[in-house]
């Protein structure tokens, strides 16, 4: 009987990836300490934005990170708050106040954990590789378009540091590349103007610190019906941008390192951090791109570890080393987000070689998502508009793929028609006008061999050309179908009148 159960899995404890060499762990410390210090004025500016006090996206960032690094489904991706999430959730915190944010959080996150678990990242195979590069691109332009505020009404000392900053970038891995380049820049460029005392805006003029963790507690809000109704819309719109974001992110990261990752656990593991970040009061996040470039692409980093230290660095930096970390020049910040935006551009896919080869389709895809998000600021929008356009450009190729042809008997008494192509509904509507009714003879066959039948409107148009060829007395023989177009055809013919 025992012999008939199945056999219990075996669970094996594997060691983690960091442990395998000093440098590997070196990497992926020196990455988290770069990110946690770039994390920092991205999420005092996204509190702004949501019109929270800046602790609320620094614990965000905190909580984000550190539980994504355990429960995430892709190695080295950053998650924490984000501008995206804050644009969403801003009008609910405008209107009803924090308790309302922080409830709609923990409830998107919910979200996230019931779309993962019924397999909305499988919808990532639809995402086609021009709306892909449209995303990257739109995401770098918007990267450096963040940047130029910083850029502007500044004292003219921002602009040789930002310079500064970016030869060391570029000229510091030439030396060495133990320690990563964006953190020379940083502290080098911060020595200079603590030491000179250079008046330039620094991380403490975006907002105060906090000087303690968080502490989980429930947002202060009626637990109603009345309540749910309020952040629910909120809440699904959070979870909807958040994991789209988070899978265009995880499957960048896929292509640079050349691994896989497991995005139905993403997904998952993206509504669990949001829930526990709600219940410590952060305003809920997704992976961030651009910090997910410094930590893949620009430091290296391979492993969770980087994810965890960033999380774990951003609260350490914040609450015993604020002084310092407020002192740093925003310029130093500026340079490495512009050498992420530079990294992250595809410039192959507008290299005039590139662009005489690819088929127009495939750059008008690119252009209108890059056009959307860019206009927009949503990710979001600009990968569905992408993915819509993607979609009928296709459905208008592939319908000027049926093609048409008839041959008639010797003897005059049979016409056979060839139809080749894949019948749906965009190619099957031209399909009744193919056919010569008036002087075929009595006797028709079609011949569906090299035909596929996908959809009700193909058979509806079978069931028209077999109708004109009725009206004058003509036999119509259908033949050469596979067994789905058979099964399909078999199903529907002669049921979608309105006589029947």
């Amino acid at each position: 009987m025992s012999s008939l159960l199945p056999a219990a899995p075996k669970f094996r404890l594997s060691k983690p990836d960091w442990l395998d060499s000093p440098k590997v762990l070196r990497t992926e410390v020196l990455a988290g300490l770069v990110v946690a210090l770039a994390l920092i004025p991205e999420a005092i500016s996204f509190s702004i934005i949501a019109g929270v006090d800046p602790a609320v996206g620094l614990f965000a960032s905190f909580t984000m990170a550190v539980v994504i690094s355990v429960v995430g489904g892709r190695k080295a991706m950053i998650s924490a708050a984000t501008g995206a999430i804050a644009l969403v959730i801003a009008p609910l915190n405008r209107e009803h106040g924090l308790g309302y944010l922080v409830a709609a959080v923990i409830l998107g996150g919910v979200f996230q954990v019931i779309l993962g678990a019924l397999g909305v990242a499988k919808l990532m195979r639809f995402v086609p590789r021009s709306v892909m590069v449209g995303f990257v691109n739109a995401l770098a332009i918007l990267i450096f378009m963040a940047q130029v505020p910083e850029l502007t009404g500044v004292p003219w000392m921002v602009y040789p540091l930002v310079i500064g900053g970016l030869a060391l970038m570029v000229f510091f891995p030439k030396v060495t590349t133990v320690v990563p380049a964006p953190l020379v820049s940083i502290v080098i460029l911060t020595v200079i103007t603590v030491a000179a005392g250079i008046a330039v805006p620094t991380v403490g003029d975006k907002g105060d610190l906090p000087s303690s963790l968080p502490v989980p507690g429930l947002p202060d809000v009626p637990f109603t019906m009345d309540t749910l109704t309020t952040i629910a819309p909120y809440a699904f719109a959070m979870a909807l941008v958040g994991l789209m974001e988070s899978l265009m992110t995880a499957k960048l990261v896929d292509d640079i390192t050349d691994t896989h990752s497991g995005k139905t656990r993403e997904s998952i593991g993206q509504g669990i951090a949001n829930i526990v970040t709600g219940f410590f009061g952060g305003m809920g996040g997704c992976a961030m791109i651009g910090q997910t470039m410094i930590n893949v692409r620009v430091s290296g980093a391979r492993t969770r570890l980087s994810t965890f230290l960033a999380g774990s660095f951003l609260m350490v930096l914040c609450i015993a080393f604020g002084p310092v970390v407020s002192d740093i020049p925003m310029a130093a910040l500026v340079a490495v987000m512009i050498m992420v935006s530079v990294a992250t551009f595809d410039w192959h896919s507008i290299a005039p070689k590139t662009v005489k080869r690819m088929p127009l389709g495939e750059m008008t895809v690119m252009v209108v998502t890059v056009a959307c998000v860019v206009a927009t600021h949503n990710l979001a929008i600009g990968v569905v508009v992408g993915c819509i356009t993607a979609m009928v450009i296709f459905a208008k190729r592939v319908a000027h793929m049926v093609n048409v042809s008839g041959v008639v008997d010797p003897d005059g008494n049979q016409v056979v028609y060839a139809v080749t192509g894949e019948l749906f509904f965009a190619s099957s509507n031209d399909l009744v006008y193919q056919f010569n009714y008036k002087d075929d003879p009595d006797d028709v066959v079609i011949d569906l061999s090299d035909a596929h039948i996908w959809d009700a409107s193909s058979v509806a148009a079978l069931d028209a050309v077999e109708t004109k060829y009725a009206q004058r007395g003509k036999k119509v023989t259908i033949i050469g179908l596979n067994k789905p177009s058979a099964d399909m055809h078999g199903r529907l013919a002669g049921q979608l009148t309105g006589s029947h």
